[in-house]
């Protein structure tokens, strides 16, 4: 293993060409994207230690292992998770074998590749920092075991997690030699809006020999980047963009840029000063060859000469086009003002027919109540979208709605799209939720999402409504989201629900909505616990029958019905829902004083129990 300084010499006495990608290699040879390429260094070394031999007879300066996603939360994927330290040591053995084939002083070094864990960190996501450590040290360790000469970090859009990274190696390998690459978005910064500059002094100072931007766009696109990183007194940089962006052809996918073009660039990123040269995705060993040959064996400049272009930084403008100020509602003053609000809950339709629940909104309304709840597939069965349900209320009736996101079904993409819709179509009020797990609903081999929790999506709005997105890079416009989140008074684990309940405040939860309860007990006992600083609405869910309070009480995650309760509505016989009202209401008084409103869960859509709940 070369020391940070080893590798540092090497990089001030010549130009580093470093190899191209692996990936788009190995599809080349006919394995899809859908296969863990990982995991070929067990299944089938032989096309692995081809695309390595290619690079070492190309020039190649350093040759990458094919261990980019050989961590235990990526392998899971493909059940491979049992095979971190088998996979990631052969994958040095197969880079190693290949490099050996050049004579000893002219022998590529084998660089080991780490990856990203492919989940993001909290608060965004639901990976902690201890989490990513663990999972990280694992694979670290396991490449330690086959003696790499250095670490390549690449291809991380998180600096925080880049950094974590570097950290856990120097942790294990202390002064070990390491070339880090972030990758840039289109307005040169990275997608969790860190500055090039920023990216390079955090690495630099944690002790990474050199550092860069891979993968990214095309070349042309990292000299704002380049122009950037410059800037750090003392950074030996590294670069290794795409061979620009990839377009399909007959079901492949082809990029476009050549080798010729590619070597005309690393000829001009040499004489400026950058000490180190490849490629990523769509770069092959023709790409490296014309690289190298182009290169040959020029020492580099010492320093990267007066900045070449002028980097702006994007300023805040008026969005023309955000909808008009959002008018308060009943229930926005009632809430501010202290004053009980009320809320009931609708399930979209299992089909497309919503007419029903439109009238029961307006007989709702009409009967005081403030807002509707729309709620998005819940214990995940297919419903219609509930944002469509929402619109179609409120095309009937003036009410406030308050419409559940999931995490479950949609990556952060997607819930950003729905959220920036809704608020385009006038909702403001959101509940963020985790979301069921498929495998308790009607398609059970579906797959949920999850790529962030309830507390990440609230942070996500949260910063929103602040004019940034979820990365933190600043946007044309702000929200207005007044965002709610769930708790669980009687869950099994009540500290740790405790925990996250306050992680969601923290976050930006403006106010809470509970899951039903049934003992008053159960709230006080929450309450002097958790001592909630933001306004809190109690869930209520009358019962039907003896049938349905024993469904709930055992069957229902999270929830919990008293056996004097589930006693009580067995009894009642055929006056069930009379008895399940009865009981709701007389909940309902005993908790009035301890909450700001209650939110009314009414069995089956049956909203005329939410209204009799409601009755004095």
């Amino acid at each position: 293993m070369l020391s940070r300084s080893e590798l540092q010499t090497m990089l001030d006495e010549r130009v580093l060409v470093l190899d191209g990608a692996m990936g788009t290699e190995l599809y080349e040879q006919g394995f899809g994207f859908d296969r863990a390429f990982d995991g070929l260094n067990l299944s089938d070394p032989h096309a692995v230690r081809r695309v390595h031999r290619e690079y070492v007879d190309a020039g190649a300066g350093v040759i990458t292992t094919n261990s980019f996603g050989a961590n235990r939360l990526r392998l899971q994927r493909s059940r491979l998770d049992d095979k971190v330290a088998a996979i990631n040591q052969a994958a040095v053995m197969l880079a190693r074998t290949a490099a050996q084939a050049r004579p000893p002083h002219n022998r590529p070094l084998v660089g080991a590749s780490i990856g990203p864990l492919g989940q993001p960190l909290a608060p965004i996501g639901r990976l902690t920092a201890a989490q990513a450590r663990e999972v990280f040290a694992e694979q670290i360790t396991a490449l330690l075991a086959a003696n790499p000469d250095l670490f390549v970090l690449e291809t991380f859009s998180d600096m925080a997690e880049l950094v974590l990274c570097n950290e856990v190696v120097q942790q294990l390998a202390p002064g070990a030699a390491v070339m880090a690459f972030a990758t840039f978005t289109d307005d040169g910064k990275t997608l969790f809006g860190h500055k090039p500059e920023e990216v390079a002094r955090a690495l630099l100072a944690g002790g990474a020999a050199a550092v860069g931007a891979n993968c990214s766009t095309g070349p042309q696109a990292l000299d704002a980047v380049l122009e950037r990183l410059a800037r750090v007194p003392g950074a030996r940089l590294a670069l290794s963009p795409n061979a620009g962006m990839p377009r399909l052809v007959d079901g492949r996918y082809v990029y476009v840029a050549s080798p010729d073009y590619f070597a005309d660039w690393a000829t001009k990123m040499a004489e400026i000063g950058v000490r180190a040269i490849g490629g990523c995705c769509g770069t092959g060993p023709a790409h490296i060859a014309r690289m190298a040959a182009a290169i040959g064996v020029r020492a580099p400049r010492m320093v990267i000469g007066e900045p070449r272009i002028e980097v702006r930084e994007p300023q805040l403008e008026a969005d023309e086009s955000s909808p008009g100020e959002h008018q308060q509602s009943d229930f926005e003053r009632k809430l501010a003002s202290g004053q009980f609000v009320t809320s009931v809950e609708l399930d979209p339709p299992r089909g497309v027919d919503c007419e029903k629940l439109v009238q029961g909104a307006v007989a709702l309304r009409q009967a005081g109540v403030d807002a509707i709840n729309i709620a998005d597939s819940p214990l995940a069965t297919a419903r219609m979208c509930p944002l469509a349900l929402a619109v179609l209320i409120r095309q009937q009736v003036e009410i406030e709605i308050l419409l559940h996101v999931s995490c479950r079904d949609r990556n952060l993409l997607g819930l950003l799209s729905e959220c920036m819709g809704a608020h385009a179509l006038g909702i403001r009020h959101t509940l963020c939720v985790t979301g069921d797990p498929p495998s308790l609903g009607d398609y059970p081999g579906a797959k949920g999402v999850f790529e962030v929790d309830a507390i990440g999506l609230v942070n996500t709005l949260s910063r929103l409504n602040r004019g940034e997105d979820a990365n933190g890079k600043r946007l044309n416009f702000q929200t207005d989201f007044r965002i709610s989140c769930a708790v669980n008074p009687t869950a099994v684990d009540l500290p740790r629900e405790i925990g996250r309940f306050h992680r969601k405040v923290e976050a930006g939860a403006q106010y809470a909505l509970t899951q039903p309860l049934y003992d008053p007990a159960d709230l006080e006992r929450f309450m002097e616990l958790a001592r909630p600083t933001i306004p809190l609405l109690v869930g209520v869910l009358p019962l039907r029958n003896g049938r349905h309070a024993h469904f709930i009480h055992h069957e229902v995650p999270g929830m919990a019905i008293p056996e004097a309760v589930r006693t009580r509505m067995t009894q009642a016989g055929e006056r069930g829902p009379d008895e399940g009202v009865a009981i709701a209401r007389e909940f309902l008084t005993a908790v009035r004083p301890l909450v700001a409103g209650c939110y009314l869960m009414p069995p089956f859509n049956k909203f005329e129990m939410a209204i009799e709940v409601l009755k004095t």
